[in-house]
Parts: C-alpha cells; structure tokens; sequence
C-alpha cells in the first residue's frame, strides 16, 4: 500500500486524525500527544504578537543586495560594490548603508528557494506556503486569483483565532496586486471564504489626503445610533429570505467586520498617520514605501496580528529593465531608510522584542545579466533557485548570515529553507500549535505548519 503523503500527511497520520473524529475542522491539539507537543516546543513558539511582512513584489536581486559576489565574473557580479556590515566578513550592496550597520538586528538568510518562476505563481507559495492550485486542464501562465487559493497566513490565523475585538487578523496595505485582468493569488482568504480576508487598504499613505473614509462615521452617527442601526439592519436580514444561503451569509460577515471596524477607536487612530510628526514622517521617508511601513508600524502598535506592506507597486522590483538604475535611484534607498526607522521606531518603544520582521520576495533574480529584445538596458530575469530575506525581532539572532549559495548566487550549498518553511516560522512565531489544522472544500485537512521552523534564526548555530 503506497504510504505517499496526502496534503502534508502521511497515511499514519490521515488515519490518526480520522480516528479521532476531526478531519474537517480545526485541529489545536490532539488528546494525549498534547503535552508532550508543549514540550518540544520549536525556539521562538509564541515569541511574536504580531508579524509584519515587507513584500518586495517583484522578485529583488539576491547579487544586488544581501549576497553580493564580488569576485565573480562580470556579467554576474553587476554593477554595485560591495561594503561590510557589523558582522565580520559579511558584506552587503553599498546602496545599503543604513542596513550595513544595523546587521546586528537583522539575520540575512541567503538560501531561501522554490520551484516558482512565475510572478503569480510564486507569491501564492510565498504568501501561502503552499503550492499554486491549478484547476484541470489550465494554464500556470494564466493562473490568477481564486477561492480554490490556500489562505494567506493573516487569514488562516482569523480562522484559527478570531477576533471579536474589532481589530482585524490581517491588513494589508498599501494597495493590491492586480495588474489589468491578472490578479495575484495568494492575497485572500481562499476556500475559507471572505469573512476571513485581510483587510486591504487601496491609498498611499503619503498623499497628504490620506485618511480611511471606510473607518469614519459620517457627522452626526454617534455608535449608539449605529448600535440602532445594525439592530435594524440585522432585523431585516433575519426576515431576507431570497438571497441563496452563502450569499446572505457573505454579506452578513461584511456588515459585521464593517460594524467592528467603524466602533474600534484604537484601529481608526492607527489610520491616521497625519497625527505623527513632520520629523518622524521624514525619517521614514516622503515617498510611498517609507510611509507605508509608518503606517505598518501603527497598525502593529494597534494589535493587529499580521501586517503586509507591499514595496509599490505590482511588480516593482521586476527589474528585467534598468535593474542598476532602479535599485540605485528609487528602491534601495527607500528600503534602507525606511527599515532603519521602522526597526529604530520597534526597538525604542520595546516592541521589536514581539514583533517578528520578514522581509522577502517571491523570489530572487538570475546570476547571468541579460538584455530583453528591444531593450538597450540590461537587467536581471526570475530566479527561484536562490534568494535572500532578512528576519528580525520576536527572539530571532540578528548579526548573522544562514545558509550560503554557489559562486555566482544561483543555488544553495548548505541548507535551504522554502516558503512552506517561512509559514511554519510565522505561526510558530504566534503560538499557533504544530497540530493545528484547516480543511479544504473536499474536508481534507491541512496542517498549518506545513514545514519546518526556522529554528536557526533563535538558536544562531550554523546552516
């Protein structure tokens, strides 16, 4: 009898689960396998309050950043020096200054790798942890959003752990990954359905009109008379019975995470970023990506659980074009300012100590440069074989390097970590059991923690 893995289990395991008669719900324990599980708790288990992810959509160069190969040929190592860091003999891009001497916060994390190559492909793995489902007989070319997607990881923790505080699971923000009719998957609650989703906010935060009209009560609507309202309003959909079942149900999740937003003072002062000074706002950076990781921080101050900030737009650092100018000019001057503020901002106020920082793309750029048809400026392409990320807070090591790629940064030559790994890392982070698990539409479970924690990134042994 074959005993390949089904989902993430193993026949034992199916039929364990089964026998304990909860395959098709949430699993946070299982009987007497509990205590001994709390005992073996991986490093960092419950160590974050919140996790704030920094998406650099796109695919950012591993060369060009965080695992410069100086010494390797031309037409590899690019155009950018290399400078050295706070840990000795570790050197990063030198547009990187601001990062350089604050390594000692960070662990850079150099073989990160998948089997991706496709934009919307990748950042469902990479926002998931899972593979992409592909319905029968598509395309993975024209793969683009769907309720078949697995949940984001702030989704997944609204179904685990949900809230009734009024502060949302997840926000993501500033805007969405769409681009004409394509959609990036990855970015939703998938088959758990809306009442899951992150809470998506579509505005850049340093347009001086920046403010969440969703989050104001129009003048004159105190909370009591909305409290009459919703009353009204729930009055009538008990007595609404033309709208099918799932239909009436989606909207009522909607009125009801709509009510908890508008009477939760604590999220509607996040939103107001124009309450913080012209000096802090500076230090972050006058440009989108500086005050969206302001705003981030605001919401993690908030209590929010999982925050995303997105780096632009879709696919900014798709640098297949100008990738030296790009990254010269725009993004990694940003990036470097921005996240020297947001982790001096976390450190001062203490809450670097429970909020753990990821920084990552869905996947990295080619070793070889190339020059696209037409095109007169060259540039790197998609390469998933290898990538960088940082990670920090919550109990992670900074001041080190894990894992180590080839000469030229194409594949790893020590341990490498996938993004199945980075999810388990993030809800081990939050204290979410091993054994916690969701289903999908055919109740087939799932465990969240589909792959192995990073546990190098607290126990700072060697990869």
């Amino acid at each position: 009898m074959s005993t390949t893995p089904l989902f993430g289990l193993d026949r034992r395991n199916f039929l364990r689960v089964a026998a304990a008669g909860v395959v098709g719900s949430t699993w946070p324990t299982l009987s007497a396998s509990a205590n001994d599980a709390s005992k073996r708790r991986p490093p960092g288990f419950g160590q974050a309050k919140s996790v704030l992810i920094v998406l650099l959509s796109g695919g950012p160069s591993q060369l060009d950043m965080l695992d410069p190969k100086p010494e390797a040929p031309a037409e590899v190592r690019g155009d950018f020096s290399a400078i050295g860091t706070t840990i000795p003999g570790v050197a990063v891009c030198e547009h990187l200054p601001k990062l350089a001497k604050q390594t000692d916060r960070w662990a850079i994390v150099r073989t990160l790798a998948h089997r991706e190559h496709n934009h919307l492909l990748a950042t469902h793995v990479a926002l998931t942890g899972r593979p992409t489902p592909i319905p029968r007989g598509g395309s993975d070319l024209d793969r683009v959003e769907s309720r078949n997607d697995f949940p984001n990881f702030a989704a997944a923790l609204d179904f685990i752990q949900p809230r009734t505080d009024g502060i949302p699971s997840g926000v993501s923000l500033p805007n969405y990954l769409i681009e004409g009719p394509l959609t990036w998957p990855g970015q939703h609650a998938g088959f758990l359905g809306s009442k899951h989703d992150p809470w998506q906010i579509n505005g850049d935060p340093n347009d001086k009109d920046f403010r969440m009209q969703a989050l104001s009560m129009r003048e004159g609507v105190s909370t009591g008379r909305l409290q009459s309202r919703r009353q009204l309003l729930e009055s009538l959909n008990r007595g609404h019975t033309t709208l099918a079942g799932s239909e009436a149900n989606s909207l009522r999740d909607q009125q009801s995470i709509a009510y908890n937003l508008l009477t939760s003072g604590k999220l509607t002062q996040a939103f107001e970023i124009n309450r913080e000074s012209d000096e802090t706002r500076d230090r972050y950076g006058r440009n989108k990506f500086g005050q969206s990781l302001l705003l981030s921080k605001r919401m993690i101050e908030a209590g929010v659980p999982v925050v995303q900030a997105t780096m632009g737009i879709v696919q900014t650092w798709d640098t297949h074009i100008d990738n030296w100018g790009r990254l010269k000019n725009t993004l990694l001057p940003q990036l470097d300012q921005g996240l020297e503020a947001l982790t001096d901002d976390l450190a001062s106020s203490g809450l670097l100590d429970e909020t753990l920082l990821i920084v990552m793309g869905e996947f990295g750029r080619t070793p070889k440069i190339s020059t696209l048809p037409g095109q007169t400026i060259p540039g790197r392409d998609h390469w998933a074989h290898a990538y960088s990320g940082l990670f920090a807070g919550a109990g992670v090591q900074g001041g080190q390097v894990l894992g180590q790629t080839d000469a030229q940064a194409a594949y790893p030559i020590t341990n490498s970590w996938s993004p199945a790994d980075i999810c388990s890392t993030v809800f081990n982070a939050l204290g979410v059991d091993e054994e916690a698990t969701i289903s999908d539409p055919l109740q087939r479970p799932h465990y969240l923690l589909n792959g192995k924690v990073i546990s190098n990134l607290y126990t700072g042994a060697s990869a």
